[in-house]
């Protein structure tokens, strides 16, 4: 077959140079600091759990909780002495393989540390001394880590407490803060934030209360006036993610059929708000 010497032979599988060439990030608008996510929650999700709940925030941070118990205390680092007066809560972190970046290969890296900073938040929320002997477990999995992960479990584990009957002195509610390099604090940030931050701030509050359940920092956040505006800003947060919580276990309250009544067969899909600033 004759050759067309006017155009040039290239390859049968070639591509464009323009896979190739650098593509510009797309430019993300500037938003508040002081904005919260919208948060999606619902209570009594599992069957087979005393308790349980799932949360999801806008940045795609996804957590379901369970709560088993109380049950006799028995031998184990969460175990309660003989005789002691107040029960035991006992709490365990874990993230799914697939759950984010280095999941798969670092599975436990920070798994205790954020397990024993959900029990020093919860414990100041639940009545232990209702408990004598005996211990509350609660187990919460982040199926997807999109920022402010620790702040979505805390209050997961709030509203499956309470979807447990678990008797308590008020919900928890949690927010997260991230201090850019130079920048100011920022709510509930994102996983590319979090990872960008100088500082990170994790605050739980008890808002009927106004108690601070816990506090959990870390990084260079500059003076302390500067960590002084991060907590206020967080308990600010905290307060505006409360009425969304007792919504969601409201409804979980509404959907749970009456003793001796058939549960009713269609389900509560509705978002709550979003929460906004």
């Amino acid at each position: 077959m004759p050759l067309d010497h006017r155009r040039v032979p290239g390859p049968e599988e070639s591509q464009t140079p323009l896979l190739f060439a650098p593509v510009e990030a797309p430019e993300v608008p500037p938003r508040d600091p002081s904005a919260l996510q919208p948060l999606f929650a619902r209570a009594g999700l599992l069957s087979q759990a005393k308790g349980s709940a799932y949360v999801e925030l806008h940045g795609g941070t996804k957590v379901l909780c369970s709560v088993a118990g109380p049950r006799e205390a028995g031998g184990g680092a969460g175990a309660a002495a003989p005789g002691e007066p107040r029960g035991r809560l006992v709490c365990e972190f874990r993230r799914a393989p697939f759950s984010g970046r280095g999941a798969r290969i670092r599975p436990s890296e920070r798994e205790p540390e954020l397990a024993l900073a959900l029990q020093e938040a919860l414990e100041p929320a639940v009545r232990l001394a209702r408990y004598p002997r005996a211990q509350l477990e609660v187990s919460a999995l982040l199926l997807q880590d999109g920022g402010s992960a620790l702040a979505a479990a805390l209050c997961a584990a709030g509203l499956a407490l309470a979807d447990a009957g678990v008797e308590l002195y008020d919900l928890v509610a949690a927010c997260a803060l991230c201090r850019a390099p130079g920048g100011e604090w920022r709510l509930q940030p994102s996983e590319p934030e979090e990872r960008a931050a100088d500082a990170r701030l994790t605050v739980a509050l008890l808002p009927s209360l106004n108690q601070v359940a816990g506090l959990l920092g870390s990084g260079e956040g500059g003076p302390p006036d500067s960590w002084a505006q991060a907590v206020r800003l967080g308990l600010d947060g905290c307060q505006r993610l409360y009425p969304l919580l007792r919504q969601s276990l409201l409804r979980a309250a509404k959907r749970r059929p009456a003793p001796g009544t058939q549960a009713p067969t269609d389900t509560d899909t509705a978002q709550p708000p979003a929460a906004t600033a």
